[in-house]
């Protein structure tokens, strides 16, 4: 290779080396920052999870497919069955897209949980949770909880209390049930992708997409 060709592209290439070196050291950090404080404050058992007021389960489609149940939201469901059963929450803020009138997590989510024995006036429905910050910060902003408990898979939960901790929100989360034991890989790769994003939305003061009037969530 002709030197000159040579320094030019050693010129070219390594600023993108250094680059892409950082950015990939910056991805690792953000993922054990969000893990090491999530993992903190949420729980497997029943049992050991404090009691807070409101749960609010973090919305996904009810069917990966036609037909085919999504298990993620299946195992939230229950979860959220089982704190109310034992006590460990008074009321349930369902929270999620309502895009269009064919597309409703967080109807979905409602009729669901009363079927399972939840008292209709123990449910909220939260329509504008577009994104977990969406849904994090409107649990505080709109219905008023300061200390709440989230549901949703382990991967998940640990970046929705990241959010809420730098919010200066109390929150924990109660582990809902994983696929196959561990997030597929697809799942991962979004999480990874969710995370940065978190980084920016951090950095940026982003804030949901709807706030709207306060809604009262009775004591």
């Amino acid at each position: 290779m002709d030197p000159k060709i040579r320094k030019w592209a050693f010129r070219i290439l390594t600023p993108l080396v250094l680059l892409g070196l950082a950015f990939f050291l910056f991805v690792l950090w953000i993922n054990l920052e969000v893990t090491k404080t999530g993992k903190k404050y949420s729980y497997d058992s029943v049992n050991a999870i404090p009691h807070n007021h409101c749960a609010v389960v973090l919305g996904t489609n009810k069917y990966i497919s036609a037909g085919k149940v999504n298990l993620y939201y299946t195992y939230r469901i229950q979860s959220a069955v089982l704190l109310y059963k034992n006590k460990k929450v008074d009321y349930i803020i369902v929270s999620g897209d309502n895009r269009h009138r064919s597309y409703n997590e967080p109807v979905s989510m409602f009729n669901d949980l009363v079927e399972a024995g939840i008292p209709k006036e123990r449910i909220v429905l939260d329509y504008a949770g577009f994104r977990t910050l969406d849904s994090v910060v409107r649990s505080f902003v709109v219905f008023g909880q300061h200390k709440f408990t989230i549901i949703s898979q382990p991967f998940h939960n640990h970046r929705a209390v990241y959010i809420g901790h730098k919010r200066g929100l109390e929150v924990i989360a109660f582990n809902a049930g994983d696929v196959n034991g561990r997030p597929s890989i697809k799942v991962i790769l979004r999480e990874i992708g969710a995370r940065v994003l978190l980084a920016y939305d951090l950095l940026t003061g982003t804030q949901p997409h709807f706030l709207g009037e306060q809604i009262k969530i009775p004591d």
